[in-house]
């Protein structure tokens, strides 16, 4: 009896141990590798579309206490930090309310100049290029919205899609024309300016933050760069409507690539 005891002691602290190293290999993921995060919103159509699930690579940029859990330890400055490329997708910190993560596009560094007029985006006072390329899907994947495909090329190469809206009833508002209609902004040292590839229906730098925007963003307040998507649904359909939820993965959008 005490070796069948002793046995199965043995068995359960093993399971415990292993249950332990487990966790701690997940928390070690999570905070110095790869996180998670999921898209609520359309700022980001057509590249990520509200339903998809995307990794954040964590040590792109290196380390700062934002891209920590819970944003601990506090402390300031990055370690091991490097600028992002213009053209990168990243997560960040809201400034002024650093609970709320953010995804945009990285549009321009510090000592850039950018501006938007009349709809068309100005890098260091040159026109980025944009070609027409049919129109742009709602914020579930569908081609309804009154709104345009373009191609856009950063000043370093980048290309990448971007919907801008054609539908009156938006185009004539006073929050379009501010979009589209900007200063000419100078990014300052330690920031940089983000847009969403969904330019008129994106809170991003061309916003402050008292206005839902982001303002310049400061390279602290970077949690990491998106890579790929892992999984990407459409959940319309109410949940315990089981039978319908294969029918609602997006399988073409399954690990599509980031960079």
């Amino acid at each position: 009896m005490d070796r069948v005891a002793k046995r199965k002691s043995s068995v359960l602290l093993d399971n415990v141990k292993t249950i332990i190293y487990a966790g701690l290999i997940a928390i070690g993921i999570r905070t110095f590798l790869f996180e998670p995060f999921n898209i609520p919103s359309a700022s980001m159509v057509p590249t990520l579309l509200v339903g998809d699930y995307l990794f954040v690579s964590k040590y792109s940029y290196g380390y700062s206490q934002y891209s920590m859990p819970l944003s601990f330890p506090s402390f300031s400055g990055r370690i091991l930090g490097h600028a992002p490329r213009q053209g990168d997708i990243v997560v960040f910190r809201q400034p002024g309310h650093e609970s709320i993560d953010f995804i945009k596009r990285v549009i321009a560094l510090p000592g850039q100049h950018v501006q938007v007029k009349g709809g068309q985006l100005y890098i260091d006072g040159k026109e980025v290029a944009r070609q027409e390329a049919g129109h742009c899907p709602d914020e579930e994947g569908n081609y309804e919205s009154q709104s345009v495909r373009y191609l856009e090329t950063l000043p370093d190469g980048v290309k990448h899609y971007i919907c801008k809206v054609v539908d009156p009833a938006v185009t004539n508002s006073m929050t379009y024309q501010e979009a589209n209609d900007t200063p000419d902004f100078l990014v300052p040292a330690g920031t940089f300016f983000a847009m969403g590839d969904n330019r008129d229906n994106s809170a991003d730098s061309r916003f402050q933050p008292s206005q839902g925007g982001v303002g310049f963003v400061p390279m602290e307040n970077l949690v990491g760069r998106a890579e790929f998507l892992f999984f990407s649904v459409d959940a319309d359909a109410p949940w315990w409507q089981v039978w319908r939820w294969p029918g609602e993965i997006r399988w073409d959008r399954l690990f599509d690539s980031l960079r």
